[in-house]
């Protein structure tokens, strides 16, 4: 008779996740990974923006989301740990984590980022960010955050741009630091059945973001106007002041692996994402796992997702003339355009497979666990 191997030891994991923007789908790829996951007992510790707790009436951390992110995130923890222990904690984003030091000096912790402090400096005025200068509280703010990456056991980067940050600004051994990107939900999001070259209908494209303006929507739109009736654009989104107009057409309340808006993905000829402010958007991975060419913009880590000329194109953000010179190329070329959509799709599967990278967050996170709490 042969041995039966014996089941592994369940581990009591706690999962603290920003509740905002890809942080959501973030979390959605990551819960299906544990939920296939029987070694894992997950305590799921959602951190939202904005919530009805006592930080929320206090002036001054209402005004700061590190400081109330942070509280939010120890007191989620403290909370979990009242009712039992956890055998490790994974923090995502370190915002989480600001307050979280002493809990991490005895649950092991793995904290996950999509960007630095000083990542969102270079990328903040999309979003309304004021970067921090080199005064006595910007190095305070560093040194904070310095102390609290160097706490966890690893330190996860959504890309190279985030890892190289946290080695160089943050003074993290490289040996505790990985980057484990992101994914795409492959399975779901494949190819469309694509269209010939001669049917004579106009470049389908899609843009998928929620900020329209942070994103790029009125740059792609004064882009489009110049190219119509030649293109036609699927803009979804959650801003009210964006209307439907000649050769545009708006979707409202779609979120990320809705039904509809798989099969906007599997009707466009491209993704456009001209976006003024971003890090590693979810949406550039998902036009690729659907085999699309992807336009957007020399931001944050896009140039790690997108290669230029091979899986798409890429402009300076806020350039409505080197966009459109974009969008013309791809409506010149539908041998192109195509051959870039096969490319995305290979680089998706080779690198963006949510199936993979995911399970693979989940083993770093159970192997700091698994050694247990620093002596």
């Amino acid at each position: 008779m042969s041995a039966v191997a014996a089941p592994a030891a369940t581990l009591r994991l706690g999962f603290v996740v920003e509740q905002s923007l890809g942080h959501l789908t973030h979390q959605r790829h990551l819960a299906t990974a544990v939920a296939a996951d029987p070694a894992v007992a997950p305590a799921w510790l959602p951190v939202r923006y904005r919530d009805d707790d006592a930080w929320e009436r206090v002036p001054l951390v209402r005004a700061n989301w590190s400081l109330r992110g942070g509280l939010r995130g120890r007191a989620a923890v403290l909370a979990r740990l009242r009712e039992g222990p956890l055998d490790g904690v994974l923090f995502h984003t370190q915002v989480t984590a600001l307050c979280a030091a002493s809990i991490m000096r005895r649950v092991p912790a793995v904290v996950s980022l999509d960007a630095t402090p000083l990542n969102m400096d270079t990328v903040g005025a999309g979003y309304d960010h004021r970067p921090d200068g080199d005064d006595l509280l910007a190095r305070l703010k560093r040194g904070w955050n310095a102390a609290v990456l160097r706490a966890a056991r690893a330190v996860v980067g959504h890309s190279e741009w985030v890892r190289r940050s946290v080695i160089d600004d943050y003074g993290v051994d490289p040996a505790r630091v990985v980057v484990i990107p992101p994914g795409a939900d492959l399975a779901a999001l494949r190819p469309g059945p694509g269209r010939p070259d001669d049917d004579g209908g106009p470049l389908r494209l899609l843009f998928v973001g929620g900020d329209f303006a942070r994103k790029g929507g009125p740059d792609l739109l004064a882009a489009v106007r110049g190219l119509t009736p030649r293109c036609e654009l699927d803009v979804v989104t959650r801003d009210p002041t964006v209307v439907s107009e000649a050769g545009v057409r708006v979707h409202r309340g779609l979120a990320s692996g809705d039904r509809r808006l798989v099969e906007l993905f599997r009707r466009a000829d491209a993704l456009v994402l001209p976006t003024r402010g971003d890090c590693t958007p979810f949406v550039v991975l998902e036009g690729m796992a659907a085999g699309l060419p992807v336009v957007a913009t020399r931001v944050g880590a896009i140039p790690e997702q997108v290669v230029h000329g091979e899986t798409g194109l890429l402009v300076p953000p806020g350039d409505v003339g080197a966009l459109a010179r974009a969008l013309a190329a791809l409506l010149a070329s539908p041998a192109r355009r195509r051959a870039m959509g096969r490319a995305g799709r290979a680089r998706a599967e080779a690198l963006f497979d949510a199936a993979r990278n995911y399970p693979r967050l989940l083993a770093l996170l159970k192997t700091c666990a698994a050694v247990g709490p620093r002596a």
